[in-house]
């Protein structure tokens, strides 16, 4: 699910307009690889509490891409329906992300 996120941000972002390719487009789309990037480094550690410690700053990250969303739909950069859709795969995300802190940290 991380990585089609961080393609759907991609293919996303390529609509953009130019004078934003080094700023919010370069921004939105480091937070969406953070997400995944985090993750991938947690599950390589050894203990829970460094797993627990990737896993939310992956969260981070997709929060991060949440306020960029959210910017990007103010300065009609997104349709509603692309904000919607968005949102709907931040939120999943979201979920999942706690569910697996969660069980990282045994609760």
């Amino acid at each position: 699910m991380g990585k089609s996120f961080v393609k759907d941000i991609y293919a996303l972002t390529k609509r953009f307009p130019d004078v934003e390719k080094y700023g919010l487009v370069s921004q939105i789309n480091r937070s969406a690889v953070s997400v995944v990037s985090n993750l991938v480094e947690g599950n390589s550690r050894n203990t829970p509490k460094d797993k627990a410690h990737f896993t939310q700053l992956s969260y981070s990250s997709l929060m991060e891409v949440l306020c960029q969303i959210d910017i990007s739909r103010e300065l009609e950069y997104i349709t509603i329906d692309d904000y919607h859709k968005m949102r709907l795969q931040v939120e999943d995300l979201a979920k999942r992300l706690n569910g697996l802190r969660k069980r990282q940290l045994g609760g």
